[in-house]
């Protein structure tokens, strides 16, 4: 480990997280993540704070508000993407209930300093999910969010996955053709949280969090319009729990970030139908990283980020400068959730292979 920071939560701000770090174009670093305040719940009311770095994350200043709480609940969930054409974009979520839940975006032509007004993506009147650290631009410039909904609104339950996806750099939205859900499944989760990334081919891989022990995978082969059955990533075993996976710059390979559960036998542990109930087994640790040099076909664990039993991290966001990897996540002890800040060099990540 190069270094870690913790932005302590309080009972003022009890929870802080849901970020994500972009690289400026001077080496300085900016984060976004939710502040909640007046409660620590999904429902809470929360805004979004925004700092910079200019020491490759050891320590953080200028913390203000970027985005005030314009929901009835909150606004949270911070994604960061640097756009092809060069300016930075923020996207977020605005809750105002557990069935409207909307997804917006901003731009900066100015590093993050200022910010254009928001503009919908999402315009329909739905509870849409979008994790931290998701919209990723292809290499075609399509502008990809991958975004949850319920199916069952009696109890938000059996989710699907699908994208929004833009091609005139976030002007205009369009919904793919198909969705990815379970069939013929009797699980209550369903697949939610879903992230994508491109693939060497051109194909795009759909990843959601399940309770079905593994992360499960979807492909599209025409940049996210349509995609095939959902089934299962049999190498890695994981939690109902979001998991994140980027493609490292420099060496090509795939880095997933999630909570490994190698070490349980599935065929033991308690279920309620198809899904996963067992306490242990749901627990948010350890953090680990393992990476995939054929593409996600098969995965190495390198290491464990965290690997304490008695806490829960998630919620992890990755950014590459240069030598160095950026983490983000949840850091949850038996009274707050704090935003935890790690950094790692390449050779640190790599050392169990070389």
């Amino acid at each position: 480990m190069v270094y870690e920071t913790l932005l302590r939560a309080n009972a003022r701000f009890p929870r802080k997280g849901e970020g994500d770090i972009a690289v400026l174009k001077n080496g300085d670093l900016l984060l976004a993540y939710t502040e909640f305040y007046s409660g620590g719940s999904d429902f809470s009311p929360a805004r979004i704070i925004k700092a910079v770095s200019r020491d490759d994350g050891r320590t953080w200043e200028n913390f203000e508000t970027l985005q005030e709480n314009v929901g009835k609940c909150n606004v949270m969930s911070v994604s960061l993407l640097r756009l092809k054409s060069g300016e930075l974009a923020i996207f977020y979520l605005v809750k105002n209930s557990f069935s409207d839940c909307r997804v917006y975006m901003r731009k900066s032509f100015d590093e993050g300093e200022t910010w254009s007004e928001p503009l919908l993506v999402t315009e329909e009147e739905r509870y849409f999910v979008l994790n931290n650290d998701r919209v990723v631009q292809l290499s075609s410039g399509r502008i990809i969010v991958p975004v949850a909904v319920y199916q069952n609104p009696v109890n938000h339950s059996c989710w699907k996955s699908f994208i929004f996806y833009s091609d005139d750099g976030g002007e205009s939205w369009r919904k793919s053709s198909s969705e990815v859900a379970l069939r013929d499944i009797d699980s209550q989760a369903g697949l939610q949280e879903p992230g994508v990334v491109e693939l060497k081919n051109g194909r795009l891989m759909m990843y959601m969090r399940a309770a079905l022990g593994y992360i499960y995978v979807s492909f599209s082969k025409d940049e996210g319009e349509s995609w095939s059955r959902p089934e299962p990533l049999d190498d890695i075993k994981a939690p109902l729990s979001p998991s994140t996976i980027k493609r490292i710059p420099s060496t090509g390979d795939l880095l997933l970030v999630w909570n490994d559960k190698s070490m349980f036998d599935l065929s033991r542990v308690e279920k309620r139908g198809a899904d996963i109930v067992d306490k242990k087994f749901q627990r948010r640790t350890p953090l680990s990283c393992a990476v995939s040099r054929d593409e996600g076909v098969t995965w190495v664990k390198l290491l464990d980020l965290e690997d304490s039993r008695n806490y829960t991290y998630c919620y992890p966001s990755v950014t590459f400068k240069k030598d160095y990897i950026i983490f983000s996540y949840y850091f949850i002890d038996d009274k707050y959730a704090h935003l935890k800040i790690k950094v790692l060099t390449l050779s640190e990540l790599y050392r169990k292979l070389l």
